[in-house]
């Protein structure tokens, strides 16, 4: 277990003691969203969720719900102490872990947008990206970590951009001039970077380390990520979840 676990547990565990909830036996129950589900209809069909690659899993804590992006997916149900218990050794584990934090969380009101946006919201969220990095950062040199379809057509349009993805059926993709590489271009990219814009689903598959503690602005950005970012104070984008 990474140490971003070990302490993202600890201080679930605190949280969870504190308002009583392992002697509540409160259920949760994660279970992988259809397409249609987790993102709706968009007119645009190339989101990882569309292709059926990877899935939304989604956790329900007293009608609050928090959700993962995991390309390993499954149905669990258990106390929130038997989720404190899981050894977070894989993808679908992990999932499991993040969907219950974010659902608790949301349920506690410590967090918000929790929720996917559907249809044509991701292109909307695209657009107010643009316009956050504009008003915070200028013009910076972008680093996307994580192919995410609308983010790199609109960043490409109006910054440098490098992106980085750890889908094989990505790499290679010409985003306007900008090519998709894998995982092994992530450190050159980070030190040429201005700022880091970070799919939060590197929590779920365990490749957040190396994008934290970095002396450059980072922003996660996602429903995933949501309760981490607020136990870590890792700054978070997600414009039009719910």
């Amino acid at each position: 277990m990474s140490k971003t676990y070990d302490e993202l547990k600890e201080k679930f565990e605190k949280i969870a003691k504190e308002h009583n909830l392992f002697s509540e036996k409160v259920l949760i129950k994660a279970f992988p969203l259809t397409p249609e589900e987790a993102i709706g209809n968009p007119s645009d069909l190339d989101y990882p969720l569309v292709r059926g690659r990877e899935r939304l899993m989604e956790a329900t804590f007293k009608g609050a719900k928090g959700q993962a992006f995991t390309d390993l997916y499954g149905n669990f149900e258990g106390t929130i102490r038997d989720v404190l218990n899981i050894e977070t050794t894989n993808d679908y584990r992990r999932a499991i872990f993040i969907a219950t934090l974010n659902a608790v969380l949301r349920g506690l009101n410590l967090i918000t947008n929790t929720i996917h946006c559907k249809n044509d919201e991701p292109r909307e969220c695209a657009k107010n990206a643009v316009k956050f990095i504009k008003e915070n950062y200028g013009n910076p040199k972008v680093f996307l970590v994580g192919f995410q379809p609308r983010f790199a057509e609109f960043f490409s349009q109006n910054f440098q951009l490098r992106i980085t993805d750890l889908d094989r059926e990505q790499i290679g993709k010409n985003i306007n001039g900008t090519i998709v590489e894998d995982e092994t271009s992530a450190e050159k990219n980070i030190r040429w970077a201005d700022i880091l814009w970070v799919t939060g689903t590197t929590i779920v598959n365990d490749t957040i380390s190396q994008f934290l503690n970095q002396n450059k602005p980072t922003i996660f950005y996602g429903t995933t990520i949501a309760g981490t970012a607020y136990l870590l104070g890792l700054k978070r984008f997600c414009s039009v979840s719910k």
